[in-house]
């Protein structure tokens, strides 16, 4: 017969459940991993397998019993630090979505929306089209497994129970600010070209005032809008590479200031 004993037992669990607390987080908000259309089952379990391998390379544990207050507030940090780096990732996509809002605009596609399950609300077509383009080009470049091995590093960073610092929440929001600036960024050439064709119909409104700007400028902006997108998608691969590369910095840059580095 195996014999245990209650500490080996408790070095075991510590083991895995501090690393599967913070995998959990990371992998609740995370683009592609976090989607609503992914069961709660299968999360559980991806991080479950996750934990058992990365478990090994998360270094010691702090010996305190998980049932204990002080290991309550363990797995509150470590479930705060995977949501912040899940978060961190997930922000990108938001770059995407806003993209789609600001091209859809001008190409008079603002109404055209429908229900997403993955933000649990109404979203626009080109928003959702240029989201899944965004999924498309991180699975390419294996973004999903560079972010994984960037939450494994952050157990050097940042070890279970060392405590949090403030400078953490400050890095994520600036990063958010960078993803506004982003999102504008990527679809700044369509908005020019669609802003210069509106603006063009209705000086033309002006000068021609027979002429039904409203039955000529919709088809004319939505044309103009589908043949920019067909040009700018294929070519969009290289920014959103770059956004990819930013939010894995960004995931450093949070683990740092989160350890007081």
């Amino acid at each position: 017969m195996i014999h245990f004993q209650i500490d080996q037992l408790y070095d075991w669990i510590n083991g895995l459940l501090w690393p599967l607390f913070r995998i959990a987080g990371l992998v609740a908000l995370a683009p592609v991993l976090g989607e609503s259309s992914i069961p709660v089952r299968v999360k559980i379990g991806l991080s479950i397998v996750i934990t058992l391998v990365a478990a090994p390379l998360a270094g010691p544990m702090p010996d305190i019993a998980p049932a204990s207050w002080s290991g309550l507030l363990i797995a509150a940090q470590q479930v705060l630090i995977g949501m912040a780096l899940g978060l961190c990732m997930r922000l990108v996509f938001t770059a995407a979505m806003m993209a789609g809002e600001f091209v859809g605009l001008p190409m008079g596609l603002a109404f055209a929306s429908f229900f997403d399950p993955a933000t649990g609300a109404n979203t626009a077509v080109l928003s959702r089209l240029i989201n899944l383009v965004a999924m498309l080009v991180f699975l390419a470049v294996n973004g999903h497994l560079l972010m994984l091995d960037g939450l494994i590093r952050t157990f050097d960073l940042l070890p279970v129970g060392a405590p949090l610092m403030t400078d953490g929440w400050g890095a994520l929001l600036d990063w958010s600010a960078q993803i506004w600036i982003s999102g504008i960024l990527l679809a700044l050439p369509l908005i020019v070209v669609l802003l210069t064709i509106n603006l063009s119909l209705g000086i033309l409104n002006r000068t021609a005032q027979q002429l039904s700007v409203f039955a000529v400028g919709f088809p004319i902006s939505l044309t103009t809008g589908l043949i920019l997108l067909a040009i700018v998608i294929p070519q969009s691969g290289d920014f959103l590479t770059g956004l990819f590369e930013g939010g894995y910095q960004a995931m450093a840059r949070i683990a740092r200031s989160l350890a007081g580095l």
